[in-house]
């Protein structure tokens, strides 16, 4: 497939990475320090412990329109999307998937590029830094896509992906699980030690309402596993989270900083002021 990764940064490189690696023509589309990293490489450099490889891409500093690209990968972030769509739209390109963390409506994006090309998928299961322009990926399960050509694509190119068909409501599920969690790593990176226990009540109070938010605006709590967890008593989530704050797996979230943790926030705060006290109480 000829396939263009608009926005690669962390996420986007190392999907890059994977596609390449997969056999399918490349192309990344950045700007700024990235873009002069990429054309000096002109590759996207993976770094695994002591192990650096290399995966050959093309690089551009714009998308070309004009390019019948077989999907064109959208991995910028919610509130960069916006400078990017009239692009999109105008693009010649046969799918359109955007990748990102959101809690807005998707309608827009759908309405933009055309229902027949839209695609929306979360990389749940990558997680990745981008360290002096070297991507150091962790890929594991959790990887969900809207349909099944897109989850047997990232599949295949090493990105273990399942389908949701209801990606709006998975997304707004997930940015109510995943706000309070960042929001309280970048605490606990900058402590260098766990969260209190009122800390994680307060963050377990913010994680009710998220999901309290979620309902509110009509939509349903996916997938059933974190409709299970959207269920658990206010203490037992204060305990999970007390644990999960001693973890490196926290403290490695808290390594992307608090921008994403203030946007999902924000969004939800916009979409129901009323129950989004105790958010407002978590934001960084």
């Amino acid at each position: 497939m000829k396939i263009a990764v608009v926005g690669p940064g962390a996420i986007g490189s190392t999907f890059a990475y994977q596609l390449a690696r997969a056999g399918h023509d490349v192309t990344v589309v950045a700007r700024g320090a990235r873009l002069a990293t990429l054309e000096r490489d002109r590759s996207i450099v993976r770094v695994d412990g002591a192990v650096e490889s290399r995966a050959p891409v093309k690089v551009s500093s714009a998308l070309d329109e004009s390019v019948p690209w077989d999907l064109v990968l959208v991995t910028v972030l919610a509130t960069q999307v916006a400078a990017v769509l009239p692009t999109l739209a105008k693009s010649a390109a046969k799918r359109v998937v955007f990748m990102f963390n959101t809690f807005e409506s998707i309608e827009p994006l759908r309405q933009a590029v055309g229902e027949g090309r839209f695609g929306f998928a979360f990389p749940g299961g990558v997680f990745a830094l981008l360290v002096e322009g070297r991507v150091h990926p962790q890929i594991r399960q959790g990887t969900t896509a809207g349909d099944e050509r897109l989850a047997e694509l990232f599949s295949t190119a090493g990105i273990p992906t399942v389908v949701e068909r209801d990606m709006q409501g998975w997304l707004r599920a997930h940015a109510a699980m995943v706000a309070p969690m960042m929001a309280m790593s970048t605490v606990v990176l900058a402590r260098g030690a766990g969260a209190t226990w009122s800390e994680c009540a307060r963050y377990s109070a913010a994680f009710v309402a998220g999901f309290a938010v979620v309902r509110s605006v009509g939509s349903v709590v996916r997938p059933p596993a974190v409709a299970a967890l959207s269920r658990l008593p206010p203490v037992v989530v204060a305990a999970m989270l007390w644990l999960f704050s001693r973890t490196k797996m926290l403290r490695d979230l808290g390594r992307l900083g608090p921008s994403e943790a203030r946007m999902l926030v924000d969004m939800m705060s916009a979409a129901a002021p009323h129950l989004a006290a105790p958010l407002r109480a978590i934001r960084p």
